[in-house]
């Protein structure tokens, strides 16, 4: 799947209500919520001791809820490439929601949609909710409006 392009940021603002993807399926394994719990220092045993997890509510271990938000910044430019600006900021994000646990093991994949668009203090900024779904699974594990402010050049 290749990404929606966009040649300036100003052309988002024709295109809101467009949506995206979706993108290649992503496997979660043990080594990525291992990793992402080595580096946030968050080691709970429902994400890390496949072990003890097996009692667990789950039956197995599940990613972290941060994991699977970050994964979002994975999928974005998968989804949507703006093209003509200076640079470009990450400004946050909004209504954010962890609707499904993802088990270790799992495929996650990301769809988006372009919520809003407007000029802000002389940039263009663009609201795409990312939506990461998990295969086989009628609950995407996360839903979150990344906010995005593009420069223009000169």
């Amino acid at each position: 799947m290749s990404a929606r392009v966009f040649e300036t940021p100003a052309a988002l603002l024709d295109h809101i209500g467009a949506t995206f993807g979706p993108t290649d399926w992503l496997v979660v394994d043990q080594t990525r919520i291992d990793g992402f719990a080595e580096v946030t220092g968050d080691h709970q045993w429902i994400h890390v001791d496949p072990e003890r997890a097996k009692d667990g509510p789950f039956g197995t271990t599940i990613a972290h809820g941060y994991l699977t938000l970050s994964l979002a910044n994975l999928f974005l430019p998968q989804l949507i490439e703006v093209r003509g600006f200076a640079h470009a900021v990450n400004v946050g994000a909004d209504r954010l929601r962890f609707l499904a646990p993802v088990p270790s093991g799992s495929r996650i994949r990301g769809t988006g949609e372009l919520i809003s668009a407007e000029e802000v203090k002389g940039a263009i900024q663009s609201v795409v909710r990312v939506t990461i779904e998990i295969e086989k699974n009628d609950k995407p594990a996360c839903v979150v409006d990344t906010i995005s402010r593009y420069f223009p050049e000169g």
